[in-house]
């Protein structure tokens, strides 16, 4: 019995899992720690943002230690890929993660290795039949869009949108204009890496994504099993992502499938999908989003595993 343990951090939230390869999942975690808070305008992590990051990885070390976990890898994507003082971020994540793996220490990958282990992981427990297929991995700082063979990153996501363009709560139907503008500058940008027209099935990850579904299938709470593997249709989502935008953070808050830390953001991450919703139609005649509650986690395991 071997127990590994893999943790994300990205620019909203920092996420673990941990898995045994006899019993396979143990844990699996995800904590809003917002660390990619005003990076976008200034560059550098916030003071705050750096110690509610440790805050979060110091409690998911104790489980680590409590399960007996004996290696971890723990990767930074879009908000540690801009901030000027990330040393100061990677100096906390050595410290805490040698407690369990000497040496260890969190890694910045590239927006492409994001990418591949997104792909990974949400297509594990897919039908290959299914296939192609082409995995959106919606964050807080960037998406990613991956199919075999091709992969980008592009610098959009719910966070950077939020602070960047959409201001007012809820956003005004000239920031939500200018949103869909940015976005689909960006989806341009993807499409000369990825051939969408080539897709026969997307599969939507990470928290917008897994929300919208809950929130399409009318869950009372967040049910991660009825989540997984989920099909929403393009019509029923562009109706969620609407009522979303027209509310308040605080009204948003007030759904027990909206995480709290995820209601000032999430109208931001509607309008990426809404914009994907249009482009993935006239490319390649979809009609519906798969969602998988399996990601980067899932594949940075596995690798963990192989190794």
């Amino acid at each position: 019995m071997t127990r590994v343990a893999a943790v994300d951090c990205g620019t909203n939230s920092i996420r673990l899992l941990i898995h045994d390869t006899d019993a396979g999942e143990v844990s699996r975690r995800n904590t809003i720690v917002r660390l990619g808070q005003g990076v976008d305008e200034t560059g550098a992590f916030a003071t705050e943002a750096i110690e509610r990051t440790r805050a979060a990885l110091a409690d998911y070390v104790e489980e680590m230690q409590r399960e007996g976990v004996t290696r971890v890898r723990m990767v930074a994507t879009s908000a540690t890929r801009d901030a000027v003082n990330r040393e100061d971020f990677f100096a906390m994540t050595r410290e805490l993660l040698c407690r369990i793996q000497p040496g260890a220490v969190a890694e910045v990958i590239s927006g492409e290795e994001e990418a591949a282990l997104s792909f990974a992981g949400a297509t594990a427990d897919i039908d290959p039949a299914r296939g192609p297929f082409c995995v959106i991995d919606l964050g807080g700082g960037s998406t990613e869009f991956v199919m075999e063979g091709h992969a980008v990153s592009t610098q959009m996501g719910c966070v950077r949108i939020t602070e960047r363009i959409m201001h007012t709560d809820p956003p005004t139907a000239d920031e939500t204009a200018a949103a869909r503008a940015f976005v689909d500058e960006r989806i341009a940008e993807a499409s000369d890496a990825v051939p969408f027209a080539d897709a026969r099935c997307f599969v939507g990850c990470a928290g917008t994504f897994t929300t919208l579904s809950a929130l399409a299938q009318g869950l009372g709470s967040y049910d991660p099993a009825r989540i997984h593997l989920s099909e929403i249709p393009f019509d029923r989502l562009r109706d969620v992502t609407a009522n979303l935008r027209s509310k308040t953070a605080a009204q948003r808050r007030g759904n027990p499938v909206v995480h709290p830390g995820r209601a000032d953001v999430i109208a931001a991450g509607a309008t990426v999908v809404e914009q994907l919703m249009d482009a993935f139609e006239r490319a390649a005649g979809a009609t519906s989003f798969v969602i998988s509650e399996k990601d980067i986690l899932d594949g940075i395991v596995a690798g963990l595993i192989q190794d």
